[in-house]
């Protein structure tokens, strides 16, 4: 409980106000139903389902308007909910052998017996984005915008600067000298990385995996201090841009940003006294969990930097960077569903020659003794 709020329940019954408001969008547009939800949002619906271990497509839906559609918060409401329900009594286990199939493949046999059947997927789609299915409008009617969060405030100080009018947090380098960063929507990513690059791979990278490694961070596996919240900014802020034939900068638009910074206690070192840190964190709209994560694994990257020790995974610039593409993730696990016919033979004759001397020793075995 934030006690220094002014305003007290005041404050918080008028943040639960806002909260009502942001959810319910632009009041000129349809309000959304469960039921479309448990229709046009199933795949939601079901990972919804299943992270909160009840089976009720209509409290997921019910939960996934609730979140506004943050699917993380989502199963929380439905586990908090399940725990309320009374037990009747335990099933017996279902027999899958006899499931009605809406999709079934394989990639070990081509002429599997009972077919393979291909279903609802979206393997063979080209991932394309589909703009029929954009609402029609003519092109001067503008796009439907959410109700912001009101802006209360600007120019207020940054914590690093409180802390650093003391010399008592690390100061980011200024060098206008410095070459663009390398871009990672453009080129591979190339280790070991520096951490502008770092930066734009977490902030790319998947919420769910960032935020346990920065869990297992948190539980003493590469924290060497307790971290702590120095400042989580949500807002709007204007994007400048320098054309070329005038030389200076225009406002081109604005964005809504979250910002996180995470601030822990370093010891130092011969050169450098002890001081506080930063782990940085920043992802377009209001996400909170994610800028958070980020941070406090951008954190843990900087360990060499600082002259820490490099011991657990998330330190681990191949094993984070790497990894934490959901893009790329997705692409590697789910190429296993393509045909491995040929691969699968070889693994398969493999394993009868594998069997057949198994079984040969045993024989052998048997008549010496």
């Amino acid at each position: 409980m934030y006690v220094a709020v002014k305003g007290g329940e005041k404050a918080i019954a008028n943040a639960h106000r806002l909260l009502d408001e942001s959810r319910r969008g632009d009041p000129a547009l349809p309000e959304i139903d469960t039921r479309q939800i448990a229709a046009q949002l199933g795949l939601a619906v079901d990972r919804v389902m299943t992270e909160g271990s009840l089976y009720d497509p209509e409290l997921a839906a019910l939960a996934i308007k609730q979140a506004q559609g943050d699917l993380v918060e989502a199963i929380f409401l439905l586990r908090a909910f399940r725990t309320t329900l009374p037990r009747f009594g335990t099933t017996t286990p279902v027999n899958t052998g006899k499931m009605s199939i809406r999709r079934r493949i394989s990639a070990t046999f081509k002429d599997l017996p009972g077919g393979q059947i291909l279903g609802s997927t979206y393997d063979y789609t080209h991932r394309l984005l589909d703009f029929s299915l954009l609402p029609k409008r003519s092109s001067a009617e503008p796009l439907p915008a959410a109700l912001a969060d009101r802006s209360v405030a600007s120019d207020i100080p940054r914590l690093a600067d409180i802390l650093g009018a003391e010399a008592l947090i690390e100061r980011a380098e200024q060098d206008s000298r410095r070459s663009p960063p390398h871009d990672l929507t453009r080129d591979p990513l190339e280790l070991p990385a520096e951490r502008a690059v770092r930066l734009q791979n977490l902030a790319r990278g998947d919420e769910g995996f960032l935020l346990s490694m920065a869990y297992s961070y948190q539980r003493g596996f590469g924290a060497t201090e307790h971290p702590f919240v120095g400042e989580i900014r949500i807002g709007e802020v204007d994007v400048l841009l320098v054309p070329e034939e005038l030389g200076f900068p225009v406002v081109i638009g604005a964005i809504t940003l979250t910002e996180c910074v995470m601030v822990s206690r370093h010891a130092g070192d011969r050169q450098t006294p002890p001081t506080f840190v930063q782990g940085y964190g920043l992802a377009f709209g209001n996400c909170e969990r994610k800028a958070m994560s980020m941070s406090m694994v951008d954190r843990a990257l900087r360990c060499r930097e600082l002259n820490e020790s490099e011991d657990y995974p998330v330190q681990n610039q191949e094993f984070m960077l790497y990894h934490s593409d959901n893009v790329e993730a997705s692409g590697f696990v789910q190429h296993l569903k393509l045909p491995h016919y040929v691969d699968f033979q070889a693994d398969l004759v493999q394993v009868r020659r594998m069997r057949v001397a198994f079984e040969n020793q045993k024989t052998k075995k048997a008549e010496n003794s």
